[in-house]
């Protein structure tokens, strides 16, 4: 039995959510899995990806093979690098603590990047809310939590 690790659909027409499973590969798209290992919503801006990261690793060390798509998301999420980083480990040519450390690196960096990503879509957001309405959208202000004084 071959196992792969894909998308499957669910949601309504016109707005797509996906489940990241493992399934066996001659199982259609929207059929039995294996296990789910996370959550993909492409709607959102920036995609909301939720994903288990040890069962996504366990699963590819059990030599289950992603899909194109599903691979991204691995290298995305430093799935793929983690395993690299593993595999040199189990070859003797660096220490658990050396990988552990070049992977928070690179997650801290990854990170970074993300967060400089999400703050760019916000200004453009409000740049185009300038552009049209004239002013910035109202950000709500956060509602003051009610203390229980008897």
């Amino acid at each position: 039995m071959s196992v792969r690790l894909r998308l499957q659909r669910r949601g309504r027409r016109r707005k797509p959510f996906y489940h990241i499973v493992a399934a066996d590969q001659r199982a259609p798209r929207d059929g039995k899995f294996i296990e789910k290992i996370g959550t993909y919503n492409p709607m959102t801006s920036p995609a909301t990806i939720e994903l288990d990261s040890e069962k996504a690793l366990d699963w590819l060390d059990k030599g289950a093979q992603p899909t194109d798509t599903v691979r991204a998301i691995l290298r995305f999420k430093g799935v793929l690098y983690r395993r690299h980083l593993l595999r040199g480990v189990q070859k003797g040519a660096h220490s658990q603590e050396v990988a552990d450390q070049k992977y928070e690196e690179f997650m801290a960096a990854k990170e970074e990047k993300i967060q400089t990503r999400i703050a760019a879509t916000e200004q453009q957001k409000r740049d185009y809310h300038i552009k049209v309405f004239g002013k910035a959208p109202e950000k709500p202000a956060p509602e003051p939590e009610a203390s229980e004084e008897e």
